[in-house]
């Protein structure tokens, strides 16, 4: 593979050297002169080429991609289609919305969380500001990721707490009552509830 590439690298370089021989070098040299724009030969029109006919040109509608609806047939059996013959544009997929009662607000106060190994401590998920997060704090925590949890917040329908140094601790979903989730570095299941 390295020979093709030296092989392409070299005619390359060769052909970019042979077009720097102009006429422009050639007559600063004793070479013949350039041509004055007089002795340029003329260049002549070529008839245009006719476009010849490949066959005939049906349409048909594609068939609907498995698990989709048919879409609405218009007058005369074709789908409808807007000003520039395009069908008309599906209504944007709005994002999943978070649960009822899941606001930043909701989650504030006093939570138990409960890991997979069965431990569990207290996590308080403050209103307080700090820098863009809020501020938390975690007692009685056997896990040492739980542990350092000192920021919070929330985003898209997910809590995030956080850890000293501001790496992500857990991502939690759920409801102001309950929220499921998983601890960051390990992927073990961890729960909030009131």
């Amino acid at each position: 593979m390295n020979r093709h590439v030296l092989l392409f690298s070299a005619l390359s370089a060769t052909l970019a050297l042979g077009a720097c021989s102009s006429a422009r070098m050639d007559s600063g040299y004793g070479g013949p002169s350039m041509r004055s724009a007089a002795a340029a030969p003329t260049m002549t029109m070529q008839q245009p080429i006719e476009a010849v006919p490949s066959g005939p040109v049906t349409s048909a509608p594609l068939a609907p991609i498995d698990g989709q609806p048919l879409p609405p047939m218009g007058g005369g059996g074709l789908p409808p289609t807007d000003m520039a013959g395009l069908p008309p544009a599906s209504a944007p997929v709005a994002p999943a919305a978070p649960a009822p009662g899941a606001t930043r607000t909701a989650m504030v106060g006093n939570w138990t969380a409960r890991e997979a190994s069965g431990g569990s401590c207290r996590i308080q998920l403050s209103s307080s500001p700090a820098l863009d997060l809020y501020r938390a704090s975690a007692s009685g925590c056997g896990n040492q990721d739980l542990s350092k949890v000192n920021a919070w917040d929330y985003r898209d329908g997910e809590v995030y707490l956080y850890q000293q140094g501001g790496s992500v601790a857990a991502r939690l979903r759920g409801t102001s009552g309950a929220l499921n989730g998983v601890l960051a570095k390990s992927g073990a299941p961890l729960t909030l509830a009131r």
